[in-house]
């Protein structure tokens, strides 16, 4: 009996708390959040007495809602200013909206009136569609005015308005074709090549690697990176990636000896005690003990190194003025090591981390070619990072 009373405590409470929220909402003029909240409330359960408040404050919301929005709609077309037509337009798919919103828990009874609770819906159908047509053509010729420039920015804003049109108004006009144009002239393109100043052969899949951008992820929107030139395309800057030195040690073997010892667990023994007399429990049986001893081994251990180092730089490059625009420096490394180890004696006398090395060999040493191939995954790394974050329109 205490359990229910005090769940039906916190029910009331819950329910307090949500009508004064709402209620607070109302007062505060956010009116669609406090439809929110009743609707919400009112979706369950609606002609109980103690959903009451809920359907006042529903009632009060959207008339008051309704109201803000016929004036401010009213106050917008009498300024006549085509800037406001996709305010007019949302405003007026707000009024639709809110209604539909609303129709799904009608009717509302007012218990202590005895009525429905009002809610005075219009049909906005040819309200929604003149504004979304006035707002069409706007949208249209303002991108196509944007359009006689060649200012990249306002082929990016015509972008953006055609985007919205085309949302709004599928397949007006010849809007996909002027989308495909908007984009072509509002991208920044970006040629990319490399560089050899070095004294050694960069392998052509190493470059070919540095050159694909696609697999790094940074073409967006508005930048376009190409490693070949194509034809129909003014190219805005250049990023180059000049090989400045590459290092490659020679290849090492380096053999190091020594002595392991270790005490180890090798089966069970008999307890002797001082007398030489075996130990016997209360049972009378043998107690036995661990049997340790001391194992060695003499451990031959080989190392094959070989490293190999980059040193690039980056290039950013308006392709435009030919200006210089900015530099930054990469260093890349790789290191081949294999480690592998031999042993006389008892291989238990060695760290138990360290048995892996037995079951190794000697390998191949990786080829000049390969190492600067391997080096080239860490070059790729840190060249996205740069571009990441300096992008061309920054500099």
């Amino acid at each position: 009996m205490k359990k229910i009373t005090i769940l039906l405590s916190l029910i009331i409470l819950a329910t307090g708390c949500g009508v004064k929220q709402t209620q607070n909402l109302l007062g505060s003029g956010n009116y669609d959040e406090a439809i929110d909240n009743a609707v919400s409330s009112l979706r369950t359960n609606k002609d109980k007495k103690g959903k009451q408040d809920y359907v006042y404050l529903l009632e009060e919301a959207f008339a008051k809602a309704k109201e803000r929005d016929l004036n401010t709609v009213n106050l917008l077309v009498k300024e006549a200013n085509p800037a406001q037509l996709e305010r007019i337009y949302t405003t007026y798919l707000q009024l639709n909206q809110r209604q539909e919103k609303i129709k799904p828990v009608l009717p509302l009874k007012l218990l202590r009136e005895g009525r429905n609770a009002i809610f005075p819906f219009e049909n906005y159908n040819n309200q929604i569609i003149d504004s979304k047509n006035a707002l069409s053509v706007y949208l249209y010729n303002n991108a196509k005015k944007l359009m006689t420039t060649t200012d990249k920015m306002n082929f990016r804003k015509a972008y953006d308005d055609l985007d919205y049109l085309n949302k709004i108004n599928p397949n007006y006009k010849n809007v996909l074709q002027l989308l495909d144009e908007a984009l072509f002239k509002g991208s920044d393109y970006i040629s990319v090549y490399t560089k050899n100043e070095t004294n050694m052969v960069i392998p052509n899949r190493l470059q070919n690697d540095l050159l694909d951008f696609s697999t790094l992820g940074l073409n967006d929107k508005w930048t376009v990176y190409h490693s070949t030139k194509q034809k129909g395309i003014n190219y805005d800057y250049g990023l180059l990636i000049n090989f400045r030195e590459i290092y490659i040690s020679p290849e090492q073997i380096k053999e190091k000896e020594f002595t392991k010892e270790r005490i180890i667990k090798d089966g069970l023994k008999k307890l002797i005690d001082a007398n030489g007399k075996e130990v016997v429990d209360d049972k009378g049986k043998v107690v036995m003990v661990d049997n340790l001893r001391t194992v060695t081994a003499s451990i031959y251990e080989y190392r094959q190194f070989k490293s190999c180092q980059i040193t690039a730089k980056i290039d950013y490059i308006n392709l435009k003025s030919n200006q210089l625009l900015k530099t930054f420096p990469i260093t890349s490394e790789y290191v081949f090591e294999n480690i592998y180890a031999t042993y006389k004696g008892d291989r238990r006398a060695s760290d138990d981390n360290y048995y892996s090395y037995f079951d190794k060999k000697q390998v191949s040493f990786p080829s000049s070619e390969q190492m600067i191939y391997d080096t080239g995954e860490d070059l790729k790394a840190k060249i996205k990072g740069i571009v990441t974050q300096n992008r061309f329109r920054n500099q």
